[in-house]
């Protein structure tokens, strides 16, 4: 397996993510898109009563991850997106080559 060398433009694409503050929490994904907490609960990869601490009060709330907040952002992107993604990008992104 031969690594691809970077580039400055590839560099540069890694800082721009780096520093990106991309983040939704999941009350707001939750009010603006009609799912439950089983579905988010699948977008970030959590359980089912992790999520519903997030949305809970008091002693049994947990702050989510910055990592649920970038799943849940990325999620709301690709949610508004959708129509305009290309199939062959959507493959890719969703079924990556195993072979590589």
């Amino acid at each position: 397996m031969n690594p691809h060398p970077l580039k400055q433009r590839e560099q540069d694409l890694i800082k721009l993510y780096s520093y990106c503050q991309l983040g939704m929490t999941p009350k707001q994904f939750y009010s603006k898109w009609q799912v439950n907490y089983e579905e988010i609960a699948q977008i970030c990869s959590r359980s089912l009563s992790t999520v519903r601490r997030w949305f809970s009060r008091g002693r049994n709330y947990r702050r989510p991850m910055p990592t649920d907040l970038r799943h849940l952002a990325l999620m709301n992107f690709l949610l508004e997106h959708f129509e305009e993604i290309p199939e062959e990008l959507l493959q890719k992104l969703c079924f990556p080559d195993k072979s590589e």
